[in-house]
């Protein structure tokens, strides 16, 4: 089964990735690795940290000339910001963040311990390994697209068809805020601005869509293999996530039937129409999946991410070893991580996807994939 390990702190020497259950056979093309690492390192309202880092991946093991070998992928990604053992105790929690659970849970007096591998810089490592998953599934005419919705209550509703994602990557790849509404942006921007004034922080909703999906992937027969509940795991697994939502998702519970589900329609296939086996909508409200099962419509999920803890003007805390009241830490920190979750959030539901994919058709080598891929949809 395709899984993978992180591994690293904040400020340690580096982070780590390990791809376990990577078939054979795929080239690995470092420099697509590095473009999504260093569109995780952008996006306005980044903090200091992103100034000094300069992320590339190394693989360690798993590939020879550039093409993986079936066994484990290692991946390395360097902190040059590398002074774990310099850095001070963190006596003063901070709230919203694992600081008091963690040495709690850990007995621990000094909450460094706990934040440095809390820290969502550990995200780099899971960019990293959702890249090689998407270069797996760019095999396969699979593509995976994650972009922001809206930025501390300033969202788009604007609706993206799968025929206007290459625009729309164009226009997110240009974007400050890796968004595509270009109507909404100034004032995220500027309410941006003024939130780093006043030493608070922002939240937002990132929306990611996986297309090119044949009908099949995922699993209703039990809980676990249900291909939306593993996607909603995925997401909510990456700091500061709070919400996930498919397709219509929270909006269908206030609607009534008719006005939710997606009718299905036939057309005699056409060599475009193999995904399908001919079978249609005209909607998407069910987010590509029914049942657990994709339905060979878009995957669309939606991540709500809340506003990132540490504060340039902290909140009230207490300290860990006096119990006195204070004012919690204040760690170098973003003011609005959303852009730079999009790219999390687009590579974790790219692995997810990557998963059910390898569980449907094969994991040991390419060539036995494509034939069983190949063979699968003649059959539907």
């Amino acid at each position: 089964m395709l899984y993978f390990k992180t591994a690293g702190e904040s400020h340690g020497k580096c982070l780590i990735a390990i791809i376990e259950g990577f078939p054979a056979g795929v080239f690995i093309d470092t420099s697509v690795i590095n473009a999504d690492l260093k569109r995780r390192q952008g996006g306005m309202g980044r903090g200091g940290r992103m100034q000094i880092e300069d992320d590339c991946v190394e693989i360690l093991c798993g590939i020879r000339k550039n093409t993986t070998l079936g066994s484990p992928v290692c991946l390395m990604i360097k902190n040059r910001d590398h002074k774990i053992d310099e850095l001070p105790a963190v006596t003063r929690p901070r709230p919203g963040h694992a600081d008091l659970s963690g040495v709690i849970k850990y007995h621990e007096q000094d909450a460094r311990n706990i934040l440095e591998r809390a820290s969502a810089r550990e995200t780099a490592a899971r960019v990293a390994a959702g890249a090689v998953a998407k270069i797996l599934l760019s095999s396969f005419g699979i593509g995976v697209f994650g972009y922001v919705q809206g930025i501390g209550g300033i969202t788009s509703d604007k609706f993206l068809n799968k025929k206007d994602i290459d625009i729309a990557r164009t226009i997110r790849d240009k974007s400050p805020l890796y968004c595509i509404d270009q109507d909404i942006e100034g004032k995220i921007m500027e309410k941006i601005r003024q939130t780093t004034e006043k030493g608070d922080s922002l939240g937002g909703i990132i929306e990611v869509i996986a297309y090119g999906l044949p009908v099949g992937l995922g699993n209703h027969t039990q809980w676990d293999m249900k291909l939306d509940a593993r996607l909603a795991y995925a997401l909510m697994s990456v700091q500061a996530i709070k919400g996930v939502e498919l397709g219509l998702g929270c909006n269908a519970a206030n609607k009534v039937g008719s006005e939710v589900h997606d009718e299905i329609f036939y057309e005699k296939p056409r060599q475009d129409k193999l995904l399908t086996g001919g079978f249609k909508r005209l909607t998407n409200n069910a987010g590509g999946i029914e049942g657990g099962i994709s339905n060979g419509e878009p995957i669309v999920a939606r991540a709500y991410m809340k506003p990132i803890p540490t504060l340039k003007k902290p909140l009230r805390s207490v300290d860990l070893l006096t119990k006195e009241p204070i004012t919690a830490t204040y760690e170098r920190s973003d003011v609005c991580a959303v852009p730079a979750a999009a790219v999390v959030c687009e590579a974790m539901v790219a692995f997810e996807i990557a998963r059910a994919f390898l569980e449907k058709f094969g994991t040991d080598s390419m060539d036995e994939i494509k034939r069983n891929y190949e063979g699968y949809l003649t059959s539907i």
